[in-house]
């Protein structure tokens, strides 16, 4: 097989370190820690300080366990030492970077050898053929193209896979159906939140996403539930995969659905998991919720040496259908800092979400507003219904806010005030959902 376009060299879709025996992926495992930390160690002063402290050189690191000596990396650190502190391959041989948005401040900068490149492409690959995609298949990626890693990371994946490519970023909602309706797209790549509005005005358009050779869509880049993911598959007739990734790490494919839909398959022959407490950092057994911490075992020019992600989850002990034997967790849909507290309560937007989405003739498009009168914080809960609700019945309106309230009370275990809006009252985004407005500090 070959790539339709220039790019890195085509890849088996089929990995065989996808079906491992344990015993031996644990082995190539170890040698890729000894090696990457080695490779920190002497090129990273930041790295090689902090092992000084612990009074630990790469040579301390003997068995997978021996990892949990090691420091984290915290997103503060690319920050700290912006732009190029962490790169552990001379700029001669960086030939990409990324960065995040920086709306926070400084953005954070990744960087890619050659090889780099190559084995992100080829988690991409597995990713996508998990997903049941292959050669042959058009694919339209909707991810914004640029210093975001999501648009080039599936592109090259797309392409080393063998499907035709179309580009198309975000954005530019109505062509972006036209190009879906009259290239003939069969599989979709982007937010589930921007796919649900493409869903959206294809209904306006006159255009039944049903009656399209669209069958599969990969989504990622925000936190969504199963039922968001179930609302998503009724209104379109496609299967919608979950994709994980995270630039700090490589860009999306670190992890990605099968054919199963039951969690995610991490490449932990690429990227190392572990399930740690986020309040005291001490690792977890697999089974048990906590902070997602991940070390890249081939990344060249920047490596991770135990990142926390800040995203809960856990690793799933039984073993999945399709056979596979590199680890699963379980569905990301909250981060330890997506919390909030309310009147001393946790509460996660996700938990939210999970009760909207059981409500019948609402649309999956919501927003949460934190607010502070007199010292209490307050909840509310924007929702859209559908257009033939909003027009026929106030009484059903009603019926469906009270239901909706009861729910989110019997989950958070607080009251929060429900509005119900018409279509379209809420902004959409052709990227990530801003699904959490806090005015308390405004």
């Amino acid at each position: 097989m070959s790539c339709k376009a220039s790019g890195p060299a085509a890849v088996n879709p089929v990995s065989a370190m996808d079906y491992m025996p344990v015993d031996k992926l644990r082995t190539i495992q170890l040698e890729r820690l000894k090696f990457i930390v080695k490779r920190a160690y002497d090129n990273v002063p930041l790295f090689r300080k902090r092992l000084e402290e612990r009074k630990l050189t790469p040579e301390s690191i003997r068995s997978l366990e021996d990892i949990q000596k090691l420091p984290f990396t915290v997103k503060a650190d690319l920050r700290d030492t912006y732009p190029f502190g962490l790169f552990a391959s001379p700029m001669k041989e960086i030939v990409r970077l990324h960065a995040s948005s920086g709306t926070t401040g400084k953005p954070i900068v990744v960087a890619y050898t050659e090889e780099d490149i190559r084995t992100w492409s080829s988690a991409m690959v597995r990713s996508l053929a998990g997903c049941g995609i292959h050669e042959g298949d058009i694919a339209q990626i909707s991810f914004g193209y640029g210093l975001f890693t999501g648009g080039l990371g599936a592109h090259y994946g797309f392409e080393s896979l063998g499907a035709t490519v179309i580009p198309a970023s975000g954005g530019n909602t109505e062509r972006q159906i036209m190009l879906m309706k009259d290239f003939g797209v069969t599989c979709i790549a982007c937010t589930p939140s921007y796919f649900l509005h493409m869903s959206e005005k294809a209904e306006q358009m006159g255009i039944d996403l049903h009656d399209l050779p669209l069958r599969v869509g990969v989504f990622g880049a925000e936190p969504w539930t199963d039922e968001m993911r179930r609302r998503i598959e009724e209104c379109s007739g496609i299967k919608a995969y979950d994709i994980y990734g995270l630039s700090e790490i490589t860009g999306p494919g670190v992890g990605c659905a099968c054919e199963y839909q039951d969690g995610l398959h991490i490449f932990e022959d690429l990227f190392y998991p572990e399930i740690i407490d986020p309040a005291t950092g001490e690792a977890l057994p697999d089974g048990q919720e906590g902070e997602l911490v991940l070390t890249t075992l081939k990344k060249m020019a920047m490596p991770m040496i135990r990142y926390r992600t800040r995203d809960i989850t856990k690793i799933v002990t039984e073993p999945c259908a399709c056979g596979r034997t590199i680890r699963r967790i379980a569905r990301i849909s909250r981060r330890s800092d997506d919390m909030f507290i309310i009147r001393g309560v946790n509460v996660f937007p996700s938990q939210i979400e999970t009760a909207i989405m059981a409500a019948e003739s609402v649309l999956p498009v919501y927003q949460i507003i934190l607010t502070r009168d007199h010292g209490l914080d307050n909840i509310e809960v924007d929702i859209e219904v559908n257009e033939q609700i909003f027009q026929d019945k106030v009484a059903a309106i009603e019926d469906i806010k009270a239901k909706i309230s009861h729910s989110i009370e019997r989950t958070l275990g607080i009251r929060v005030v429900v509005k119900m809006l018409a279509p379209n009252s809420i902004p959409r985004s052709e990227g990530k959902a801003k699904r959490v407005i806090d005015k308390r500090k405004m």
